[in-house]
């Protein structure tokens, strides 16, 4: 299991460093970050299977992270605090060290997680707090905006989800752009499966807007969509959901 930890008090990152290492060898600890701003950019080109997240850094709250990259995998918050559990849970949390914590505390952390790999069917890397709490509504429309001008779009007129810095992109099938207020993350439980299929980081697409399809190395695949996204901007298939959208595929 891939550990990435961002601390900003040095004796407590190592602390847990060697707390994980002693529940499980096994562990990686692939890298600690120490602010919201290093953890940002780490995050934006890494994708680890959990997030050790104390809540106070030295540039600011760790729930600033979650404005600015996606998070895509559990996280277990560590602070001294106990008035951001709310917060915590909102924001892929699992659990919730209170500082000091033990050994016994992160194995309780890590049993969590385990418990929550056993129920879902998709791997870890698609595990999202939306697996603890009750299966969501599926949507069949959504409000845009555009200018002063209020509308909904139909699900079945969505080519695909496309984020794009801060913003999520909807993008209909008559090449119609939409900004809408949610993140990527949150949308994805919403929709019907056998229909729409999140690719990577970046992307949900809508199974009638894949044009082509090609096959890359390490198992990813390239994707031709219909309408195309921006010029120039390759869609593919991450290494990590490819299996999984090769099943989508044969439903």
């Amino acid at each position: 299991m891939k550990v990435a930890i961002i601390e900003d008090e040095e004796l407590a990152a190592v602390t847990l460093r060697k707390i994980l290492v002693q529940l499980n060898p096994e562990i990686e600890v692939m890298a600690t970050l120490a602010t919201v701003e290093a953890a940002v950019e780490w995050l934006s080109n890494h994708t680890p299977d959990l997030l050790f997240m104390d809540i106070h850094l030295g540039d600011g709250e760790s729930f600033q992270i979650f404005e600015q990259v996606e998070v895509d995998c559990p996280v277990i918050f560590t602070t001294a605090y106990d008035q951001y559990t709310l917060k915590a849970f909102k924001n892929q949390g699992i659990d919730y060290l209170l500082k000091p914590f033990d050994e016994e505390d992160v194995a309780a952390g890590l049993a969590k997680l385990k418990g929550i790999r056993k129920i879902s069917e998709v791997g870890l890397p698609q595990i999202s707090y939306q697996t603890l709490g009750p299966a969501p509504k599926i949507r069949n429309r959504f409000m845009v905006k555009l200018g002063k001008l209020i509308k909904t779009v139909q699900s079945e007129d969505v080519a695909y989800f496309m984020a794009e810095g801060k913003y999520l992109f909807l993008v209909t099938n008559d090449k119609q752009n939409y900004i809408i207020e949610e993140t990527i993350g949150s949308l994805e439980p919403q929709l019907d499966s056998s229909d729409f299929f999140r690719i990577n980081r970046k992307f949900i697409i809508n199974i009638k807007a894949v044009r082509e399809m090609y096959k890359l190395s390490r198992n990813r695949v390239r994707i031709v969509l219909e309408p195309a996204p921006v010029e120039g901007l390759e869609v593919v298939v991450s290494e990590e959901r490819a299996e999984a959208f090769k099943n989508w595929l044969n439903q």
